[in-house]
């Protein structure tokens, strides 16, 4: 099946630089920052449908670079020797002969007139951190118990008229 979703590049080390709390997180440890970015990006990416794909840059890490998923974002820890600016102009690459929109949230200035080249439009952390917190306001406002905006996902929701009466029937048979 294909993917026809847009696509979120995130480029991990500039938004947890970029965004207060997990900059002060990064200073107990690098690792429960990243889980925390990808824990905040898992919960964007299921509010606001668009794929997210995060990339770290591992320039002076030796290795050949890793791909996995966490909490249903894509995670790619660059190759030696490749930035994350290079990784995410790859990947802008890679998906813009799709039919899709792509967004590549950086606020490294030179990144954002590169990948604004290919096509790609840009969110500063800033801009990623404040659509993260009002994707959470919506949830969290859908989720309350009584809110109108409540969320409800029952397959008696699903079931058309004749087959609802069928089944109450039954049930009360």
């Amino acid at each position: 099946m294909a993917d026809w979703r847009d696509v979120l590049l995130v480029d991990g080390y500039n938004m947890i630089g970029g965004w207060p709390d997990l900059a002060a997180l990064s200073k107990k440890g690098m690792q429960e920052a990243r889980d925390r970015l990808l824990d905040l990006l898992a919960d964007y990416q299921a509010y606001s449908g668009r794929r997210v794909i995060a990339v770290f840059d591992a320039y002076r890490v030796p290795g050949l670079g890793r791909s996995f998923v966490q909490g249903k974002v894509q995670v790619y820890f660059t190759k030696e020797k490749e930035t994350a600016d290079e990784c995410i102009e790859r990947l802008v690459g890679e998906y813009s002969h799709r039919r899709r929109q792509i967004y590549v949230a950086t606020s490294d200035f030179v990144e954002q007139h590169v990948i604004f080249a290919q096509g790609a439009l840009r969110i500063s952390a800033r801009e990623l951190r404040l659509e993260v917190e009002a994707n959470q306001k919506e949830v969290k406002k859908a989720i309350e118990p009584g809110s109108t905006g409540s969320i409800r996902h029952s397959l008696e929701d699903k079931l058309p008229p004749d087959v609802r009466s069928r089944l109450e029937n039954w049930r009360r048979q």
